[in-house]
């Protein structure tokens, strides 16, 4: 009984660590940003207009990337973030990036 107790608390302390959201930018890195978007990408929020690499400090490298063709000759990128919520449910954010800038979250 005290084995399966142990090795329940140990199994949490993994999932709670391995959850934990770790620093995915120094300061130095986002210095150059306006306030606005160095406090968003503290906080881990987005907003439309923000660049890939302003998204990537907030929220961290997506799950995938898929590369769309080009419209009027200008870059449109498809990032899939997945995640488990709860219980097994996976929550899945896309988000859509054109000519660099992210223009719709679904």
């Amino acid at each position: 009984m005290r084995k399966a107790f142990a090795a329940t608390i140990l199994f949490i302390c993994v999932a709670v660590v391995s959850c934990a959201q770790s620093v995915r930018y120094t300061e130095d890195e986002i210095k150059g940003y306006p306030a606005g978007i160095q406090e968003q990408i503290r906080k881990g929020t987005i907003d439309l207009g923000m660049t890939k690499d302003q998204v990537r400090y907030a929220w961290g490298a997506p799950s995938s990337i898929r590369m769309l063709e080009p419209f009027e000759g200008k870059s449109r990128e498809e990032w899939i973030y997945t995640e488990q919520v709860t219980m097994g449910v996976v929550g899945t954010r896309i988000l859509f990036f054109f000519d660099g800038k992210l223009v719709y979250v679904k």
